[in-house]
């Protein structure tokens, strides 16, 4: 296990040939062993290229009318009721991963995808043991039906033959010559990374702005604001891309909560050789855990670690001090698009609603990303 910054580089940037991306072979079974997570190399450059294509600002400024839909949507469903905050800031981050993958196509599918991934999910964490009646077991067989409805889906898209700017677009590229096994692979990747980590972050900044009303005003001025200055121009109330890069406050609040909450707590890595570094030998086919927590959380770098300050963003952290989405060649390619799917929400959700916490909220669940105690339970009541 490594705590420190310059460690942490070491294995994940300057050294990272020396280090592969290494999960739990249950994990690569239900993903799918050619997903971008598990591949190191050639291989991993040019998926990595194609995801990127994909999800590049100026790619994902064309969803965020998309987005903004349903993220009001999602809100308006939630009115008036007690929520498990965790379970619906998935359904809304699952929506937008399906929008950002399929485009338009996603509205057809949108029930199957979600029927099988949501049997695929419950056995990620489960014993890997494949016979029926297993949670494993369901899972797996719910992974065949989802890659036979992506199957599906590539083979109407190559018969229509029309140019899509969305993540399947991307993959489906003739040139790159990806399989369609490749494809399922990554569609499946991509969804299990997208939609978990980003659900986590939405329910710690939604407990971290109750817990401190003076940023939660600060962030809600930020926001109407961004409307106020649309209803001077009689512009339409309709969020765009350069709304979103006007929320410095709302920006440094998604940081400090990365922060503190630690979704990715750490990373695995394997030696694929011995390697020594500062007298210490790693071991050839040792697992290296760089532990973002404990970077995130140490006294030297953010002083009084535990203290909610988004302020302290106001200053650059230091290099490789500040790693929620991960380092170096691995590092998240979907950070844009998760970070412009949380703006969007906080914009609606500060302007137009009021929530309120229920019950003990000071414990910490994992599962396995860290999560406060019961996913957050809220009340959710709209502004009058």
């Amino acid at each position: 296990m490594i705590s420190s910054p310059e460690a942490a580089k070491f294995v994940l940037v300057t050294k990272s040939h020396l280090f592969k991306p290494t999960f739990p072979a249950s994990k690569e079974r239900m993903l799918g062993k050619q997903a971008i997570f598990f591949s190191q190399g050639q291989y991993h450059a040019k998926l990595r290229k194609l995801v990127l294509r994909a999800f590049v600002p100026e790619a994902i400024k064309s969803f965020v009318s998309n987005i903004e839909s349903i993220a009001k949507d999602s809100l308006q469903s939630l009115e008036g009721r007690l929520i498990t905050t965790f379970q619906e800031m998935k359904t809304y981050t699952f929506n937008v991963a399906l929008l950002s993958i399929f485009g338009e196509d996603e509205v057809k599918y949108r029930e199957d995808l979600k029927r099988c991934y949501y049997i695929l999910e419950k056995g990620y964490n489960s014993m890997p043991i494949n016979i029926p009646g297993t949670l494993f077991n369901k899972s797996m067989k719910a992974r065949k039906e989802l890659a036979q409805i992506l199957a599906k889906i590539i083979s109407t898209r190559r018969e229509t033959k029309q140019e899509y700017n969305d993540l399947l677009g991307s993959f489906m590229g003739d040139k790159e010559g990806l399989t369609d096994e490749q494809i399922a692979d990554n569609i499946i990747g991509v969804i299990f990374a997208a939609r978990d980590t980003t659900a986590s972050v939405l329910t710690w900044i939604i407990k971290c702005l109750g817990e401190n009303p003076s940023v939660l005003q600060a962030v809600t001025d930020e926001q109407e604001a961004i409307m106020k200055g649309k209803e001077k121009c009689g512009e339409e109330q309709t969020l765009s891309w350069a709304d979103t890069k006007q929320m410095p406050i709302t920006s440094r609040v998604i940081q400090e909560t990365l922060r503190v909450a630690s979704i990715l707590s750490f990373t695995f890595r394997e030696a694929v050789a011995d390697v020594e570094y500062e007298g210490y030998l790693i071991p050839k086919g040792w697992k290296v855990l760089p532990l973002f927590r404990n970077i995130h959380h140490s006294p030297e770098i953010f002083p009084d670690p535990e203290k909610f300050d988004p302020s302290r963003f106001e200053v650059v952290p230091k290099p490789n001090t500040f790693m929620p989405f991960g380092n170096g060649t691995h590092s998240c390619p979907g950070n844009e698009l998760a970070k412009l799917e949380i703006m969007v929400l906080l914009h609606h959700l500060t302007t137009k609603y009021r929530w309120s916490m229920v019950g003990t909220n000071s414990g910490i669940q994992y599962g396995p990303f860290a999560l406060p105690q019961n996913g957050l339970p809220i009340r959710l009541i709209r502004k009058s």
